[in-house]
């Protein structure tokens, strides 16, 4: 039944060119997915891929390779409105070819994405990524920014992916996309891990705002923490209610999302978080002229094919690929955010 619903959602998507949400479309959408393990099946001897194999842990086949493809399509088309974001965000993304697959063996292949995308040190070999729509969006500037940990250099995790782009023509905006070291071995355990990586992502931000205190920015991604949490609240600066233009600010336009318990982009032991995030400067909030926002622009995308329900509480979660080790078919174990520009004459 899945799979025949599935199957029956490309179909529509296809054929009505990326329906998706009803509220008004800015000229410019940004989205942001954790893909949960988007690995190609090959093994790769550099990196610790080889439960995604055929042979490995979790049967990782060609068959749901292209299913997980399909997928991240749906999704992508349910951000859209009348037409795919021009700007995506991934991460759980194992090399440039499988995020070339999935800009040219599935319908996204009309829009004619383009890439970046850099090898992190992530020991399992997963990256942050951005993708971009060349009719919309033009490179000025892209890098990594690595994450390195002081007291302990053996540790590896995702680099940060910076970009300056040039939307429209007409004006410039700074992307940061994030996926910050996990909570594994416990939230308060961890901690320090994700402290050290706003405290560098700061420390970039900072770099920017010397130049130009209202430089206008989009942080973005999975923090594996919340607005609330000190990583994101005390190292990286952010504030989470609108209130007046401060220079050199970043303000969370996710948080206003976490007024409700029964919405969230990741769901764990029965409880929903606000993990994955939309974090804009001054500039993009005060601006009188060129690309702005507002907090009532950020969503999270909650399309009934991206969840099931939760058999042990009440409500939905994330329909994911895998549940434990076991393959249940779905989307991800995230549910995408997203975040629309206005362009101001």
């Amino acid at each position: 039944m899945r799979k025949a619903i599935s199957c029956l959602v490309i179909l529509l998507l296809f054929i009505s060119g990326f329906t998706g949400k009803s509220q008004v479309r800015g000229d410019i959408r940004v989205m942001f997915y954790n893909t949960e393990n988007l690995f190609d099946t090959e093994d790769d001897p550099a990196t610790a891929d080889d439960d995604f194999t055929p042979a490995g842990k979790q049967h990782w086949t060609l068959k749901r390779y292209n299913l997980k493809l399909n997928h991240l399509y749906q999704a992508i088309a349910a951000v859209g409105t009348w037409q795919p974001p021009e700007i995506i965000g991934l991460c759980e993304v194992e090399n440039r070819q499988v995020l070339s697959d999935l800009i040219y063996q599935t319908p996204l292949s009309k829009y004619k994405y383009q890439i970046i995308q850099f090898d992190s040190p992530d020991p399992r070999g997963i990256d942050v990524t951005l993708l971009y729509r060349p009719d919309k969006v033009k490179i000025l500037k892209q890098y990594p920014i690595p994450v390195h940990f002081i007291d302990n250099p053996q540790k590896k995790t995702r680099d940060i992916l910076f970009a300056e782009l040039l939307l429209n023509n007409a004006d410039t905006v700074c992307f940061f996309v994030n996926h910050w070291p996990s909570r594994r071995g416990g939230e308060m355990e961890s901690e320090s891990s994700r402290i050290t990586a706003a405290s560098l992502l700061r420390q970039a931000i900072d770099s920017l705002f010397r130049t130009n205190p209202m430089m206008k920015l989009v942080v973005m991604g999975d923090f594996n923490d919340e607005p609330t949490n000190v990583s994101i609240t005390q190292t990286l600066k952010t504030i989470n209610k609108v209130s007046q233009p401060y220079e050199k600010q970043l303000f969370n336009l996710s948080y206003h999302l976490m007024q409700s318990s029964k919405t969230g982009t990741h769901y764990f032991q029965g409880q929903w978080q606000i993990i994955d995030q939309m974090i804009v400067s001054g500039g993009l909030l005060f601006c009188q002229k060129g690309f702005a926002t507002s907090p009532d622009d950020v969503h999270i995308c909650s399309e009934s094919f991206l969840l099931q329900t939760d058999k042990r509480n009440i409500g939905s979660k994330p329909y994911p690929t895998y549940s434990g080790p076991k393959y249940i078919g779905g989307y991800s174990d995230h549910l995408p955010i997203y975040l629309d520009l206005f362009s101001k004459k």
